[in-house]
C-alpha cells in the first residue's frame, strides 16, 4: 500500500511541477496596464482555463496522497517508541585500575608536629 501511494505520489509531484511551469505568469498583464489597456490589470478574469483546472486537480492528489503516507508511516510505529529507554540501558563498566593511594605516614599522637 505505501510503496503504491509513494509511486502516486512522486508522479503527481513531476506532473505538477510540468503543469506549473507551463503556466504563464500572472506578471504579464500588468505590464500591459502601462501600455493603455487598464482592463487587464483589474478586469474580469473570465473562466479558469484548462491549466489551472489541471493544476488544482494535481495539488489535490498531492495532498490527499500526502496525507495517505502519513497515515501509513503513523500506523507502523514510532521511530522513538521503539527505541530503548535510558534507564533500560545497561551502563558498561570501564575496567580502570585503581591508583594506589598515597600512604600518608602517621605521627604518635603525643609528639609534636614539626
Amino acid at each position: 500500500m505505501a510503496t503504491l501511494l509513494i509511486i502516486i505520489h512522486i508522479i503527481t509531484c513531476f506532473f505538477l511541477i510540468m503543469v506549473v511551469l507551463l503556466q504563464s505568469g500572472k506578471g504579464a498583464e500588468i505590464g500591459a496596464a502601462f501600455g493603455g489597456s487598464s482592463q487587464t490589470l483589474f478586469g474580469s478574469r473570465g473562466a479558469a482555463t484548462f491549466l489551472n483546472k489541471i493544476t488544482t486537480i494535481s495539488a489535490v492528489i498531492f495532498m490527499l496522497t500526502s496525507l495517505g503516507l502519513t497515515m501509513v508511516a503513523s500506523k507502523s510505529g514510532s521511530v522513538i517508541k521503539q527505541a530503548p529507554a535510558a534507564d533500560e540501558r545497561k551502563a558498561v563498566p570501564q575496567n580502570i585500575p585503581n591508583a594506589p593511594a598515597k600512604q600518608i605516614p602517621q605521627q604518635p599522637v603525643g609528639q609534636p608536629v614539626k
